[in-house]
């Protein structure tokens, strides 16, 4: 059973102060509001309910925390941070979710690795471009899941895919690597799994004792 099936709700983050001590390994999933992430993060766990999604997009401006591991161990966390893009988001939310993001992407030695959720519908908008960017010059891991998928055809899902993972190459270098995938039909599920439960698994090794 993979390390991502005994997850439960950690902790709600809205300030920097309020980040976890814990010296476990975190795993960073972010993308724009109706991108389908909290879809994702739940059928990555195998839960139905572990993630929620908010009936106004963009309203929930705080970051959450999920433990993953053993049953009674803990290895490290995945991290849901605020989708993004949402345009009738009030400008002083805005300036908070971007000052909480910058300090936790620029700062946090804890965080190992991002998962991008983006609309295979969509491809990258210039915001998840931003992301990127922001992000690739931390040289840590980017692994990109164009949800969705189900919606197009298999042909043009693959021909998409083929696209954002050139335009990937050209941001990211060898840092990042992209997949189809669909809550619904599950697919990709396994090959998301692989990948996040083995950058956890990496650090988690020489991961240090937790700091209380």
């Amino acid at each position: 059973m993979s390390i991502l099936h005994h997850s439960t709700f950690f902790t709600t983050v809205n300030h920097i102060k309020d980040l976890p001590k814990s010296n476990h390994p975190e795993i960073a999933f972010a993308g724009r509001s109706n991108a389908g992430k909290s879809s994702a993060i739940n059928v990555l766990c195998n839960e139905k309910r572990l993630a929620f999604s908010s009936n106004t997009p963009g309203r929930t401006q705080h970051i959450n925390y999920f433990t993953v591991g053993r049953r009674g161990e803990t290895f490290g966390y995945l991290v849901d941070l605020p989708g993004y893009g949402y345009a009738k988001t009030p400008m002083d939310v805005k300036n908070h979710w971007n000052e909480l993001l910058g300090i936790y992407m620029q700062e946090r030695d804890q965080l190992k690795g991002m998962v991008l959720m983006c609309d295979i519908r969509r491809g990258f908008t210039d915001l998840d471009v931003e992301m990127i960017n922001w992000f690739s010059p931390l040289a840590k891991p980017i692994h990109v899941l164009l949800t969705k998928c189900d919606k197009l055809s298999k042909n043009a899902a693959k021909q998409m895919l083929f696209a954002v993972e050139k335009q990937l190459k050209m941001m990211t270098g060898e840092w990042g690597t992209v997949q189809l995938f669909s809550s619904t039909n599950r697919v990709g599920l396994e090959e998301a799994t692989e990948v996040i439960a083995g950058w956890i698994e990496q650090h988690r090794i020489h991961a240090p004792s937790d700091a209380e």
